[in-house]
């Protein structure tokens, strides 16, 4: 990203506080990885870019892939029709939203089988009785219990990493059961794959990488901390229009890329970065889903009413925003407050850039223009604007905090997410984003395990030590 911008816009373009960098990979480099990831948990979708021809009713904006998704796109929900057609009204490239929920009966490549999505509607933060959605415990899971190098030590707590400072290799890991018994556990390779915020948290209680200082700009350990700006825009029907909120999946939608990334002219907007824009309605649970229009009161008979009044004919479309990093955002320990283990908690400073508060702004209005040609009979737009809220739930997508990179000064892992500073550790996860450009990190997150993993099986244990 960084050599993108500089060679697009110039130096001067960014200001010295925004601290994005490049990632060390490219998408050549993570295409075959992707494209395992997305058989391993039969995604749904449609390719915009084969081998380098554009492919019209896909993201045409995305980098060239080998071959199609595994399965084609879900069934496009009523809502997201009517935003399809009036994105491409107003000259956009919608294209269905990949999708982990099932769009037919599936096989995938370990031999494991998921089953058609039924649209329940408790697909979104819930477990999946029909076996319709790609997930570790449905895709994978099985196929590690019957390998007899497997184990799976439920209820443990790993506490820190302990390492040979002078020979600069990890040497065990420390943790307890549910019986608060401590263990340690000898090896020759750690892979941290925690939660982003935790794989952070788990270097700075191990003492493994030099903890990054704001005031100096010093230190890598809990640097580039970075969320995602997101926004929406609802649109609100008269009762003739039904968009049965209730019949959809996690997932699924129509969505679009013309304002993500820098797929648009920034020169005169004053910032980097951008959004993708859906109608993606991940569910309608009337205890968290009641839509009204501004100047409803927040409670009473009159809420209800209108909350029956609009529940099944709004749109609600998404506008998930990039999260650039910043010298003031990051990640560090706490130095009052400790877990139950006695360690220190993990401390967040974050707050919305300038850059991605301008950025929020310019991508919701655009949505609100595809809402306006959606036909609704009322449209209200909410940019995100700053201080940030930590209340307020807005998504779990957090990353950055060991970021990758090519030059240790600017980063924990290299480009193949080893360590820096301890050959045998390799981090995976979301907390390796330099920035968070958008797109959900998923799809991300699973080709850079692979990408790890390609390189540890064949060149880090024939060789052990730093592989650049």
């Amino acid at each position: 990203m960084r050599s993108h911008i500089t060679e697009r816009y110039g130096k001067s373009f960014t200001p010295p506080e925004l601290t994005f960098q490049d990632w060390g990979v490219s998408a050549a480099d993570l295409e075959p990885h992707y494209d395992r990831f997305e058989y391993l948990f039969g995604i749904s979708g449609k390719a915009g870019n084969l081998r380098g021809k554009k492919i019209a009713g896909g993201n045409v904006f995305e980098d060239p892939r080998a071959r199609e998704y595994p399965n084609p796109p879900q069934k496009e929900p009523y809502g997201s029709a009517r935003f399809r057609k009036a994105a491409e009204s107003l000259g956009y490239h919608a294209y269905p939203q990949p999708s982990a929920n099932m769009s037919r009966p599936y096989t995938n490549p370990e031999g494991l089988q998921l089953h058609t999505c039924t649209f329940c509607g408790f697909c979104e933060r819930f477990g999946c009785e029909h076996f319709a959605k790609g997930s570790p415990q449905t895709a994978l899971l099985p196929v590690l219990f019957k390998q007899s190098g497997y184990e799976l030590r439920t209820q443990c707590q790993v506490l820190r990493i302990n390492f040979d400072k002078a020979a600069r290799r990890a040497t065990s890991a420390t943790y307890v059961d549910a019986q608060g018994r401590e263990f340690e556990q000898p090896a020759q390779l750690v892979i941290v794959a925690l939660y982003a915020l935790s794989n952070v948290h788990m270097l700075l209680v191990s003492g493994v990488g030099r903890p990054y200082d704001a005031q100096s700009g010093q230190g890598v350990v809990g640097r580039n901390y970075c969320y995602q700006t997101t926004s929406g825009v609802q649109v609100f029907y008269d009762e003739s229009v039904n968009i049965n909120p209730f019949m959809r999946s996690g997932s699924n939608g129509t969505m679009l890329s013309d304002f993500s990334s820098d797929h648009f002219d920034h020169g005169k907007l004053g910032f980097v970065g951008g959004a993708y824009i859906g109608e993606i309605m991940t569910h309608g649970r009337p205890i968290e889903f009641h839509p009204v229009p501004p100047g409803t009161p927040a409670w009473g008979s009159e809420w209800k009413k209108a909350v029956a009044r609009h529940y099944n004919h709004t749109s609600s479309l998404n506008v998930h925003g990039s999260s650039v990093a910043s010298r003031a955002n990051y990640l560090d320990l706490d130095p009052t407050y400790k877990d139950a283990w006695g360690l220190p908690l993990l401390r967040m400073t974050f707050d919305f850039p300038d850059n991605d508060l301008r950025m929020s702004a310019y991508c919701t209005e655009r949505a609100v223009e595809i809402a306006n040609a959606m036909g609704a009979k009322q449209v209200v737009g909410d940019p995100r604007k700053g201080p940030y809220n930590a209340t307020v739930y807005q998504s779990t997508h957090n990353t950055g905090g060991t970021v990758m990179g090519t030059d240790p000064a600017t980063s924990v892992v290299n480009r193949y997410l080893q360590s820096w500073d301890l050959p045998n550790v390799f981090v995976i996860g979301a907390s390796c984003f330099p920035q968070n450009a958008s797109y959900n990190p998923t799809g991300t997150v699973g080709a850079l395990a692979y990408w790890a993993a390609d390189a540890i099986v064949r060149r880090y244990l024939k060789s052990p030590g730093p592989l650049v």
